[in-house]
């Protein structure tokens, strides 16, 4: 016989639906709570008692609404004592923020990053900047665990990033290394940095709102968070959304990958600084440096610019036309990309588009900005908190 869900655990539910709420809505009044949760006000009361009770929430009075009667209190999470760690370990860069409850980015370290270094030489990095900043937390400050964005492919059930061609990681285990260089007890969560972005932008950002979205993220190479029906699609092992490895050009130019033609090498940051004959150049400020040369009308950046723009578009289409989404946000270097060649990759898209796919997509550039991938990385941590509220330590 099959027994439903006992009066605790769809308390527990309804605790963290209603959490989940104010940390992605903001401050929230009880009554539209009660409209948006389908719940009655005696049992929001109830709900908000118990969050504010364990330190998650406050309640207080509205600012004036100018109307009559008795004003709904509104809830707020509790964004400067409720936290999480989160970083994001880039091509160049390692960054770490203390991000509040309800997204707040509260504070930040970034740290040059040598090409090479290891998960075991990045961990400790990552530790001395999270140190750094335990020194000016409030005396009752909650870390409810840390979060980390990472460029390759990781393992779903462990954060084992099994391979980051740009960064040179094979089967590195950087939560593990993370964990033991930050020496307490929470949780280290790690995830694709493409993923984690789209996460942040569809929670709070450019996409709230829309169920179907492609992020595009570039650093050297180029990556995709694909959120489907709502969800976030991550494959079997955590996987997908390796989009830089689709082969667009039979025995075209080796990938770091191992392989040949990827689309990465057309787009990303060693094709475009080829193409524009700089291949001596490499990071985000000579990428930069060609489409500046380009606006100022170097012939041969121009030239590359426009390539590297068909190629955008070209790829893009592809994904249009199988994951129909209402919107592609370019993130990291395809951002850069985008808005020095948007002609040249709506005009591609268009051409290659099927247009009852082309009917309602968007084309739009992170509103999170570079927060993207931390903020993506701190939902990770906040996962298991909005999922029972009352097990915050």
């Amino acid at each position: 016989m099959r027994v439903g869900p006992s009066q605790d655990e769809i308390r527990r539910q309804n605790l963290g639906a209603l959490l989940r709420f104010v940390h992605v809505h903001g401050a929230t009044t009880r009554a539209e709570l009660t409209t948006a949760l389908g719940l009655n006000r005696s049992t929001i009361g109830a709900l908000t008692a118990d969050l504010a009770a364990a330190g998650l929430v406050t309640e207080g009075a509205p600012k004036e609404t100018g109307r009559a009667g008795r004003p709904s209190l509104v809830v707020r999470p509790e964004s400067a004592r409720i936290f999480a760690y989160a970083y994001s370990i880039e091509v160049d860069r390692l960054r770490a923020a203390r991000v509040g409850l309800g997204g707040a980015v509260l504070d930040r370290r970034e740290l040059d990053r040598p090409r090479g270094l290891s998960a075991a030489e990045a961990a400790p990095l990552l530790a001395s900047a999270v140190k750094e900043m335990r020194q000016a937390l409030p005396e009752d400050a909650v870390c409810v665990g840390a979060g980390v964005a990472v460029c390759g492919m990781v393992r779903r059930d462990d954060g084992l990033v099994r391979l980051g061609p740009t960064t040179g990681w094979v089967d590195e285990p950087i939560g593990a290394a993370l964990g033991t260089e930050l020496g307490f007890d929470v949780p280290v969560t790690v995830g694709n940095v493409a993923d984690v972005a789209a996460f942040a932008e569809h929670a709070r950002g450019a996409a709230a709102g829309c169920d179907n979205v492609i992020y595009l993220y570039g650093d050297v190479g180029v990556g995709a968070g694909i959120i489907a029906g709502g969800r976030r699609l991550t494959g079997h092992g955590g996987y997908s959304g390796e989009v830089g490895h689709m082969v667009v050009v039979r025995d075209g130019a080796r990938c770091e990958c191992g392989n040949r033609g990827c689309w990465e090498t057309e787009i990303g940051e060693h094709g475009l600084l080829r193409a524009a004959g700089r291949s001596d150049a490499r990071g985000r400020e000579a990428l930069l440096a060609v489409f500046d040369a380009a606006d100022r009308g170097d012939a041969q950046a121009q030239i590359a610019v426009r390539q590297a723009g068909d190629w955008l578009g070209f790829g893009v289409a592809n994904l249009v036309n199988i994951f129909n989404p209402e919107m592609v946000i370019f993130g990291g270097t395809m951002r850069d990309l985008y808005l020095a060649a948007a002609a040249q990759v709506r005009s591609r898209l268009n051409c290659n588009g099927l247009p009852a796919c082309l009917e309602h997509v968007r084309l739009r550039t992170p509103m999170l900005g570079e927060d993207a991938p931390l903020v993506g990385a701190a939902e990770l941590a906040f996962d298991r908190l909005l999922a029972d509220p009352l097990d915050v330590g």
